[in-house]
């Protein structure tokens, strides 16, 4: 979802996956673009993601048979196969116009103990799961790795499936435009313009694929994976924005779905999907950042900024707003200085994971001017394509699925709002995107997410997470009624399942999929 954040929140012009611990996708960057850095999540999938290709080009399912599966290229695992997959542009034209979909697999390491197929479904929107399987391979305990194909795949328009981007120009891919930061004085002038140009360049340039990207659509693109895989039922692991692709796959295939795990979970509300994921990122922030003031300040922390907790949030606003009034430059940099909403960001960012705290530490200990600005990095032109991709995707999903409000006005008031009650997002979760002046309605109305269907679903969610917050996953776990159950670990971060290191909530995931045996109530799991 546009959940995607940066790896290194100190170096503003360097996107990445937004779970870019696992390169699996990322809630994960809902922004400007209405990516939570799904644009984010473009640049460690450049190097990874896509060079991931069938060693064949013509190895691809024509609808007659299996995939034929050859050795990947790139970075991967070795038992890693890719292959791809046709599927219909248009689902309501079965036999027209044809795209293709880029698969991936690590077979069952114990054939005799087989069970099926664990299929990841990336977060995003815009993230590349290409290559889910080579890194979940890593982490992922042995029982599993016997029982399950670990299968991966670009959705459609994402990577290697017939992907699609807008042609940005350089300029309009910074993460602080990506996300939709207001001005010091609270104006959103400058992000009605931006909104209104990347939406008018989308539909443009972005073509059919584009806008045919939905989540409706990926479900059926999951479906039609599982056909081709000749598979009656599948089980999904969906991360992010995909447990909203993957609750929204079982509520439509309900029959299909094997053992479902969704981790990081999404709001499902048919009437705003991705408007409200995005507004969800204040609420996500005022409970995560405390996580971090209790690091920022600890005595052996040789990154600390504060004397004590309470400390960190107040200076943490009025360094934004002293470098909003006095920015510090920084050559090299995108922007080229150190202004409030570089800083904000940065702290989006670095709320995803505990191994991002640094980062933004050093930042605020240079703008404090008790340290000298890190050296930025620069961008691949690779990374670029891959965020130009990311971004295109992103803008297409959350455009395509609900309609969002087109007054400006509107926004101005609710900007105003939210800056009052969430000072430390300053207004950007309830900003204008390039939806509000999307020239396409939607095809078909949001997926309403139900409990008809078998009980079958598992969550698995952080306290205080700052993308996908606990009381958005409440909600799914309500939709779902006694189809799930839901796991809640006492932690911080996005990503939960083999992400934070938390045994107990770890072992409930992994004896579901297993076993197939869900726990007979909700679980808590303690801090740990």
């Amino acid at each position: 979802m546009p959940k995607n954040t940066p790896n290194t929140p100190n170096t503003p012009n360097t996107p990445s996956s937004k779970n870019a611990k696992n390169t699996r996708s990322s809630k994960s960057s809902k922004g400007t673009v209405t990516v939570t850095a799904a644009a984010a999540a473009a640049a460690a999938l450049a190097v990874t993601g896509l060079t991931a290709l069938p060693a064949a080009a013509d190895a691809r399912n024509t609808g007659k048979g299996r995939p034929a599966w050859t050795t990947c290229q790139g970075q991967v695992d070795p038992r890693q196969q890719c292959a791809t997959v046709t599927v219909p542009l248009d689902y309501r034209d079965p036999h027209g116009e044809q795209i293709t979909l880029a698969v991936s697999r690590i077979p069952a390491a114990r054939p005799d103990l087989r069970h099926g197929v664990l299929l990841t479904v990336p977060g995003g929107p815009g993230g590349s799961g290409l290559n889910v399987p080579t890194n979940a391979a890593k982490r992922l305990p042995q029982s599993v790795l016997d029982r399950f194909d670990l299968v991966g795949f670009d959705p459609r328009g994402v990577g290697r499936s017939t992907p699609v981007s807008c042609g940005l120009d350089r300029a309009d891919l910074s993460m602080v435009k990506l996300h939709s930061w207001p001005a010091a004085d609270g104006s959103i002038d400058g992000n009605v313009a931006y909104a209104r140009r990347v939406a008018e360049t989308c539909a443009r340039d972005g073509g059919p694929v584009l806008r045919s990207i939905s989540t409706a659509n990926e479900a059926r693109d999951i479906d039609s994976i599982r056909a081709a895989l000749g598979e009656r039922r599948i089980s999904a692991w969906g991360t992010s924005y995909g447990t909203y692709a993957g609750a929204v796959y079982a509520t439509m295939f309900p029959q299909r779905t094997d053992r479902i795990v969704l981790d990081s979970n999404d709001d499902p509300d048919p009437t705003r999907v991705e408007r409200g994921w995005l507004a969800a990122y204040g609420q996500g922030a005022e409970d995560r950042f405390p996580d971090f003031a209790k690091w920022a300040a600890s005595p052996d922390n040789p990154d600390r900024v504060a004397d004590t907790p309470e400390e960190v949030r107040p200076l943490f606003l009025d360094l934004a707003a002293r470098l909003d009034r006095e920015p510090l430059p920084w050559p090299g940099a995108d922007p080229a200085e150190l202004n409030g909403n570089v800083l904000r960001e940065a702290m989006l960012q670095s709320l995803y994971a505990d191994a991002k705290f640094p980062g933004l530490a050093r930042l605020m200990l240079a703008g404090l001017g008790r340290r000298p600005l890190p050296a930025p990095a620069p961008l691949p032109e690779q990374a670029v394509q891959a965020v130009q991709n990311s971004i295109a995707v992103s803008v297409g999903t959350l455009c395509n699925d609900v309609s969002w409000p087109t007054d400006p006005a509107a926004y101005v008031k609710d900007v105003a709002a939210e800056r009052a009650a969430r000072p430390l997002t300053a207004g950007m979760p309830t900003n204008v995107t390039p939806c509000a002046f999307w020239p396409f309605a939607p095809a078909e109305s949001p997926v309403k997410v139900t409990d008809r269907g078998p009980a079958n679903v598992l969550l698995a969610q952080n306290l205080r997470d700052p993308a996908t917050p606990y009381r958005g996953a409440l909600k799914l776990r309500a939709a779902l009624g006694d189809r799930a159950r839901m796991v809640t670990v006492d932690s911080g971060g996005h990503d939960v399942y083999v992400a934070n290191g938390n045994a107990c909530g770890d072992a409930v995931v992994t004896d579901y999929l297993v076993s197939g045996r869900r726990p007979a109530g909700d679980v808590f799991c303690p801090a740990g």
